[in-house]
């Protein structure tokens, strides 16, 4: 199980640290705004959900080549970035975003219930892992965050997605089958929304 969190922790990271470098280089930041703004958006989420759990070390310092990757990443990816523009379509980075949800999402849900934490509160750290980092991001950058606009299903995906994770976990069914299950559900009802435009009632 641990191997298993490790890898989707090093996933979503990677893809969450990426849609902070694009917002950052989109606002025009330097090379120390850049790595700020991918720094926050991929352990954001995280940082939050150890201070709630009491957890510690945090999980960025615990795995300490996190930002270590991330610091080198925005320095090979940012004078390049002009170009990678050409190939980082928007709907490259929807789909990025929409698995980086789903990772960090089922991926909070799973420790919390690891440490027996109560059901409602699991899929409260998941949904929290999954979208304060981007909350963040979208705070640094001068935005309303995405999750608080009226638009399409966020929050709510992730919320739905962290309730499938334990339903089929209660059920007895492998973790894997569980995490695999969740992650598909969020990023499939993101995508979704999306696409058909679904929203929650005003």
């Amino acid at each position: 199980m641990s191997t298993l969190l490790h890898v989707i922790e090093v996933i979503g990271v990677f893809v969450f640290a990426s849609s902070g470098l694009v917002e950052a280089r989109r606002k025009k930041m330097d090379l120390v705004g850049v790595f700020t703004v991918a720094f926050i958006t991929a352990f954001g989420g995280g940082t939050v959900r150890d201070i709630l759990l009491d957890r510690r070390p945090l999980f960025w310092i615990e795995n300490y080549e996190y930002p270590t990757l991330i610091f080198i990443f925005c320095i090979l990816v940012s004078p390049f970035f002009r170009q990678l523009r050409q190939v980082v379509t928007e709907r490259v980075i929807l789909y990025a975003d929409a698995l980086g949800l789903g990772l960090f999402s089922v991926g909070g849900a799973s420790l919390a219930y690891a440490m027996k934490m109560p059901l409602f509160i699991c899929v409260m750290m998941g949904v929290i892992t999954g979208i304060f980092g981007g909350v963040l991001r979208d705070m640094i950058c001068n935005e309303i965050p995405m999750v608080f606009r009226r638009g399409q299903l966020y929050a709510t995906c992730a919320f739905l997605g962290c309730w499938t994770y334990l339903g089929l976990t209660l059920l007895g069914t492998t973790e894997l089958f569980s995490v695999i299950s969740g992650i598909a559900v969020t990023v499939f009802l993101r995508l979704m929304a999306v696409r058909h435009d679904w929203k929650l009632p005003g």
